[in-house]
């Protein structure tokens, strides 16, 4: 039987960010941990975890401390002697922004490297959230154990949410990426694309054609698409649902992660795909007004519940 808390699994990286001369911000963002920001800071009193491998380097024990000064755990994540974590910087033009990466070797491409550890730190979970570049920092073989992993805690009664996320730098080729977010879709639960990645990835020429092919893959599909309306395919009926326009973003970072974090609040609240995009567009568009990909939990539950943009 599923627990009370909600597992996300990825890379948590070093960012470098806000850019003023020579100097830099530095923090702690990815994917998938963006998302799970959002979703601890707006689950109340969920226990939440963050499953992937750290190293033992003092930027990974300041990552590992970080984490835990927010009421994030690892659970079993391997700690590796010698590793560190990866590294990104974010170039901004206006409010758009670019990434360069350092992360060829990071800690995190080993999450999987204990399948005992990966399936302990899934157990007992409400709700499993990973992504497509969890499948891309990963070899066939450490993907095949992830899958395993995430299957068995579906059968064990955890929601699993799969965000397919295609970043082809990450791929050695554009079909390794469809074949392996098939899989990942296969175990899924709840679907979140953004259709731009869709279409690179597919070949799809409107969100409603994303939305009608994972319907049939998916029990839940959420199609998002920046500031453009979101698009929920569930039980046969695509409804679409606006976005809240923001005049003068900051910096777009960590967005739709954000976006993904509040509906699964939503929806583990009991709240309704419909209302769960209301709330989910609200915190976006409050993410963007901040910089770097990781707004304070109080911006974050001021948007959720509808207090302040």
């Amino acid at each position: 039987m599923a627990g009370n808390g909600v597992a996300s699994i990825g890379e948590c990286m070093l960012e470098l960010s806000g850019q003023a001369g020579p100097n830099w911000r530095m923090g702690f963002a990815g994917d998938t941990f963006n998302t799970l920001w959002a979703l601890h800071a707006l689950s109340g009193k969920r226990p939440a975890t963050y499953v992937s491998a750290f190293g033992d380097d003092p930027f990974s024990r300041d990552q590992i401390k970080f984490l835990a000064e927010n009421g994030i755990g690892i659970g079993a994540s391997p700690v590796i002697a010698g590793a560190r974590p990866g590294l990104y910087a974010i170039t901004l033009t206006g409010a758009e922004r670019s990434f360069t990466y350092w992360r060829a070797d990071a800690a995190a491409r080993q999450l999987a490297s204990d399948p005992a550890a990966l399936q302990k730190s899934l157990e007992n979970q409400a709700l499993v959230y990973f992504s497509g570049i969890t499948l891309a920092i990963l070899d066939e073989d450490a993907c095949n154990v992830l899958l395993t992993a995430v299957a068995k805690a579906r059968a064990a009664g955890s929601l699993i949410a799969f965000d397919p996320n295609y970043r082809p730098r990450l791929w050695r080729r554009r079909e390794e990426a469809q074949a392996a977010i098939l899989e990942a879709l296969a175990v899924a639960d709840i679907a979140l694309p953004t259709f731009p990645d869709e279409q690179m990835l597919f070949g799809d020429t409107t969100p409603q054609e994303s939305a009608e092919r994972l319907r049939k893959l998916v029990g839940e599909v959420v199609v998002k698409n920046g500031e453009e309306p979101a698009l929920i395919a569930q039980n046969g009926i695509l409804q679409s649902v606006p976005a809240v326009h923001v005049a003068n973003p900051v910096d777009t970072t960590g967005a739709g992660d954000s976006f993904n974090g509040a509906y699964l609040a939503a929806r583990l609240a009991g709240h309704g795909p419909t209302e769960a995009v209301q709330r989910a567009h609200r915190v976006a568009a409050a993410v963007v007004q901040v910089r770097g990909a990781l707004a304070p939990f109080e911006t974050l539950r001021a948007a959720f519940e509808g207090l302040a943009i």
